[in-house]
């Protein structure tokens, strides 16, 4: 029995005119998420996307499970294929349906007829396939308003048959809204952040600042296996270490002790802008939530904000850390957040922060070393790799 995947766009369905970008986006997406699972074919029909596979050796239990962590797909459903006449469609029905036929109590069958030549309208479809499932299933009851499974039958160049939806994770398709770099330590926000503005269609370039022998190639690696983690939803990401040491040295042997924490974030920033312009980046990215820690009050992220030209997003901010951690563990990066291996974040904490500094104040600290070789030595000896 042939088989395919309907796709519910969701949002997409509201761009008007220029639907068939996003769309063209989407599909581009899904392509290279099933690259290994063998050819598919695309068909967009009125308010549907239809994927049916052009080999019978396709993983088809694979490619399910890899869309439902592809952006841009509210719901998707399998469908077979039936002939377009009423006995093929009933047989069909229950053949294809009859394990989640068995499993249910209950059922209704909605009918969508958008090929008008069809000779028997949608209420009357629905009628003969649900007074078929009832003759083969005594088990099982109609109910229209809650049912266990819902049956429907859709006519349109082909029938098609479908049981109950697979829900999406929604949002936009990868890429639609633009590049963005965001800045990943290893700890809980930052993966969080990162698949908050993968799911809004924003490409991300990761990029990680490294403090050996302060850091370990452990910690590395773990933010590595959060870029991979991130990338099951994001797509390919570029991911960026930057050698963080020599610089974080200097801010310890020249800088205020208070003034640690911003000055590194200030420089991290004009580092990662310089990166992300490289890389046709528009756009920021960080796990700041506000007031967590004494570098995310206000004051203080006006300060860091100031160092870069770019726009800055941080999907945290108005999040508490439960609210966090959930995001965390629905994609599978907490258990890797957690693992202790320091970034270079913990590196030379001040005991007492600033947490109400001017800009001026932090001016004046930073200008009290040439920062401008450290970071040219530091953005060319920055390692690239694609992840996913």
């Amino acid at each position: 029995m042939k088989e395919i995947i309907l796709l519910k766009e969701g949002e997409l369905a509201l761009k008007g005119l220029n639907r068939v970008n996003f769309e063209d986006k989407l599909i581009k997406n899904i392509k290279f998420r099933f690259r290994d699972l063998g050819k598919f074919t695309f068909t967009r029909s009125q308010s549907a996307l239809a994927i049916e596979a052009e080999s019978e050796d396709v993983d088809f239990e694979e490619a399910v499970e890899r869309l439902k962590k592809v952006f841009g797909i509210v719901a998707f459903s399998r469908a077979a294929i039936a002939e377009k006449d009423i006995e093929s469609i009933k047989a069909t029905a229950k053949e294809y349906l009859h394990e989640q036929i068995v499993a249910a109590k209950t059922f209704k069958v909605e009918a969508k007829r958008s090929d008008k030549k069809f000779s028997m309208t949608s209420p009357e479809i629905s009628r003969e396939v649900g007074a078929h499932i009832l003759r083969n299933y005594p088990h099982i009851k109609v109910d229209v308003h809650n049912p266990d499974l819902k049956i429907t039958v859709e006519i349109r160049e082909r029938a098609y048959v479908r049981g109950n939806q697979i829900k999406g994770i929604g949002g936009m398709p990868v890429g639609s809204a633009g590049k963005a770099a965001v800045l990943m330590s290893g700890g809980i926000d930052s993966p969080v952040a990162a698949y908050m503005m993968a799911k809004r269609g924003v490409q991300l370039t990761a990029i990680h600042f490294a403090a050996p022998p302060y850091t370990s190639m452990k910690a590395e690696m773990k933010v590595r296996d959060l870029v991979k983690k991130v990338s099951e939803y994001a797509g390919r990401i570029y991911f960026a270490v930057v050698p963080f040491t020599e610089i974080q040295e200097k801010i310890k042997d020249e800088c205020p002790e208070d003034l640690f924490t911003l000055i590194m974030r200030r420089l991290m920033m004009e580092i990662a802008t310089r990166i992300a312009e490289k890389d046709e980046c528009h756009a920021l990215i960080t796990g700041e939530s506000l007031g967590q820690v004494a570098s995310q009050t206000l004051l203080a992220l006006g300060v860091t904000d100031e160092a870069t030209p770019l726009p800055v997003f941080r999907p945290c901010i108005g999040m508490d850390k439960q609210e966090i951690i959930s995001i965390a563990r629905q994609i599978d990066t907490f258990e890797t957040s957690i693992l202790p291996y320091e970034d270079c974040c913990t590196v030379f904490t001040p005991r007492h922060p600033r947490t109400r500094p001017t800009l001026e104040q932090v001016r004046e600290a930073q200008a009290l070393v040439d920062w401008e070789e450290l970071m040219e030595k530091a953005i060319a000896e920055t390692r690239y790799e694609p992840i996913n």
